[in-house]
């Protein structure tokens, strides 16, 4: 007779490659039921954006069969995303917060933040996404939401649009209306946009930044505990050295830092199929290395890019059997499963 401890021990042999444990003891096995010679159970993976499920599940049925008296296996699977951090105060039903940032204006921040977040969400995950850029706040632009978001007693309650749920100043503001406002103004509205807004909950929730290191940047850091920063830069050296103030900055404020991504990092020829490399090419792997951070992937420079922000749908959206989305939803992955080692770290 086949028994659940007997099913239990064969997976206990199944590895997850990123995260370097078992599947029992990562406790991602449930719901095991055992009929004679069949077997089936569920395995919850820790992000429903992991690039390895199929790998995951395929290894998990091999071991089971291998199990003598099993002749039948049913591997179910779904995914629950973990904490990587403390409970979030300020926005309790948040459990992941990730910033997008860079130390140099320009290099495609929000145009990663939205792409990433749409391809987080596609996946199954439940996304929301901060314009922190109080000064120019594109957000509503690029993910084609209009409207101003309403009040639900003393909380605001914010647009969706693809599936994620937005927030961003440029909703309560004319598109012709400049933002001239001191530093604590802007550390002010930061706060809000965080803790006044009805976020519900989320897996994850994308912080776009404005360029530099100052009162944006500082205020999310004190403000709520950071899951980590994903730095966004383009190849060449002068955008190379902002970033790396901006990747500095966040580790002296103890925020983990999740990887870089490298922007424009090549022009592909649509007609000949030749890759111009306008900016240079590699910066962001070689700033990687050299700071011991991760690189999570690199994007084509390409109009459809900008032309999908510019409309209001984002490549993942507008072409997405494209090479671009493609490559955001590497990097989403990638992102997703550095969020997930984490979290097993902190348990």
């Amino acid at each position: 007779m086949v028994t659940e401890a007997d099913v239990r021990k064969a997976l206990s042999k199944v590895m997850d490659p990123e995260l370097g444990k078992d599947l029992v003891t990562l406790g991602m096995v449930r719901d095991i039921e055992v009929e004679r010679s069949k077997v089936s159970f569920t395995v919850v993976l820790t992000t429903p954006a992991c690039p390895l499920a199929a790998q995951i599940q395929g290894a998990a049925r091999e071991a089971v069969l291998r199990v003598p008296g099993v002749r039948e296996a049913e591997v179910r699977v779904t995914a629950q995303v973990r904490p990587a951090g403390p409970k979030q105060e300020l926005i309790p039903g948040v459990k992941n917060t990730i910033a997008v940032g860079s130390g140099k204006g320009g290099v495609g921040k929000s145009t990663v933040a939205v792409n990433v977040a749409i391809a987080l969400a596609d996946a199954g995950a439940k996304v929301g996404l901060l314009d922190a850029d109080i000064y120019g706040p594109n957000i509503p632009t690029m993910m084609g939401a209009h409207g101003q978001p309403e009040g639900a007693g003393e909380k605001i309650v914010p647009l969706e649009s693809y599936g994620v749920k937005l927030m961003s100043l440029g909703f309560f503001l004319r598109e012709d209306t400049p933002v001239i406002w001191r530093g604590p103004m802007v550390m002010r509205a930061i706060q809000q946009l965080l803790g006044e807004v009805e976020w519900g909950e989320l897996d994850y929730l994308i912080i776009d930044l404005p360029p530099g290191t100052g009162d944006a940047q500082l205020t999310i850091s004190q403000s709520i505990p950071l899951t980590g920063a994903v730095i966004v830069t383009t190849p060449q050296d002068v955008a190379l050295e902002d970033a790396m103030k901006g990747l500095m900055m966040f580790q002296r404020m103890n925020v983990p830092i999740l990887g870089i991504v490298e922007n424009m990092s090549y022009f592909l020829c649509p007609h000949c199929q030749k890759s111009t490399e306008v900016f240079g090419h590699g910066g962001g792997e070689r700033a990687s290395r050299r700071f011991s951070v991760p690189f999570l992937g690199e994007i084509p420079l390409d109009i459809k890019i900008r032309v999908g922000g510019d409309e209001g749908r984002p490549i993942v959206k507008s072409d997405p059997k494209s090479p671009h989305a493609e490559a955001f939803r590497k990097i989403a992955s990638a992102l997703a499963a550095k969020v997930s080692q984490l979290a097993v770290k902190a348990q």
